[in-house]
């Protein structure tokens, strides 16, 4: 499959960028131990193989996932071999306190990067879950902060997302919180972080899974109104790596909006991807039809699909990774940008988020509507495209 051509291009978006600092790279590698957290996820396993490539000192992986972490290793095994450095993986929970136990053991890295998130607006629909993104994207972010200090790191860095940009969804403003945070903490330990568009058959996404409905004979159904930028996954490894290691205190990488990276609906994609495989589209007009169809038209080369108008929970309307009061590094690199945050935090009200939300998983009861106030308390601006309709309730 070539994702390049799926998503509208025809080179990998840092390839300059990359080769102007490769030897910068690789020395600093070289001579560094890292551990990554949620290193078995797309982004992880890009970063991971990234970092492996240029023979680190130590390289530890974390993810809560067992099997990735498997695959990765095989995957790593069979595109690079061996290094001479300390290569290991663990499969815990970074919210544990087995977790705990393991830093406590070691801790000793030059870089954490943490690539753990919740990062589906899907995950919104229930208090519980959406807890769980709190906890996930924000409380073991300040853990694993706290940690990484306790240990003297030199550098901690954090993915973020395109939507933190003015979120419509919660996903994105847990993810804009998180930002705050990291502005109070780089008070006392180097950080830096990146802003994302999706990253093309990350697992989970609706790319992904048109690999799955492929294997398993399903129909294939997309919105045909969203369009969106796409990064591959090796882009998105070359993306935190460069933060990681050439950002500033406090920097935001994001790759720049130019002809190389331009917006297109899944739609497209969904064709193009279909004729990759030898297959037309078909379009129908309901899931019963695309449902009933998949049975007798991929015989006849034709693959049935569903295109709909967006009217989901949190989608918004198009992509940016920047607002109009960030401050900009545009000339650094060729293709990728730099916001110099400054965001203004309020200490009492990053105190009492802490102190909220730890309150509710304390007393294991909370509602959505309390963690959506519990948010506009930090951001008196976040407006939830709320519709009342998700993802879940669609094939």
């Amino acid at each position: 499959m070539d994702v390049l051509k799926l998503i509208g291009r025809e080179q990998l978006l840092f390839e300059m960028d990359i080769y102007n600092h490769d030897g910068q790279l690789t020395e600093m590698v070289e001579k560094s131990s890292f551990l990554i957290i949620g290193g078995a996820g797309s982004i992880g396993q890009a970063v991971s193989k990234e970092i492996f490539k240029r023979n680190p000192k130590k390289l530890h992986i974390v993810d809560i996932s067992e099997n990735n972490l498997v695959e990765l290793v095989r995957d790593i095994r069979s595109s690079f071999g061996y290094i001479k450095g300390d290569f290991s993986t663990f499969a815990l929970d970074i919210g544990s306190s087995i977790y705990d136990a393991f830093i406590q053991a070691d801790g000793n890295y030059d870089y954490v990067l943490n690539l753990s998130a919740l990062k589906h607006v899907r995950s919104e629909k229930d208090p519980f879950t959406l807890m769980r993104m709190v906890e996930v994207n924000i409380l073991n972010t300040l853990k694993t902060i706290k940690q990484s200090k306790e240990n003297g790191v030199k550098k901690y860095f954090c993915v973020s997302t395109d939507k933190a940009a003015n979120p419509v969804n919660m996903m994105g403003a847990s993810k804009r919180i998180m930002e705050l945070f990291l502005m109070r903490e780089s008070q006392s330990i180097p950080i830096s972080t990146a802003r994302f568009a999706n990253v093309a058959f990350s697992d989970g996404s609706l790319l992904h899974g048109f690999n799955q409905r492929i294997q398993k004979g399903q129909p294939i159904v997309a919105p045909s109104d969203i369009k969106r930028y796409f990064v591959t996954p090796q882009e998105s490894g070359e993306l935190c790596l460069m933060s990681c290691l050439l950002g500033e205190n406090k920097d935001i990488f994001f790759p720049k909006l130019s002809e190389e990276l331009h917006l297109i609906t899944f739609a497209e994609i969904a064709i193009k991807y279909l004729n990759q495989l030898g297959y037309d589209a078909y379009e129908c007009t309901s899931e019963e039809e695309a449902r009933n169809l998949v049975k007798t038209l991929p015989d006849k080369g034709k693959w049935p699909c569903f295109f709909t108008i967006s009217d989901t929970t949190g989608e918004k309307d198009f992509e940016e990774f920047f607002m109009d009061r960030e401050l900009l590094d545009m000339n650094r690199f060729n293709n990728l940008g730099i916001i110099k945050s400054s965001l203004p935090f309020e200490e009492e009200k990053l105190d009492g988020f802490i102190q909220n939300a730890c309150g509710y998983i304390g007393t294991k009861k909370w509602t959505k509507p309390e963690i959506i106030e519990l948010f506009q308390q930090l951001l008196p601006d976040f407006n939830l495209k709320e519709t009342g309709k998700y993802l879940d309730a669609k094939m």
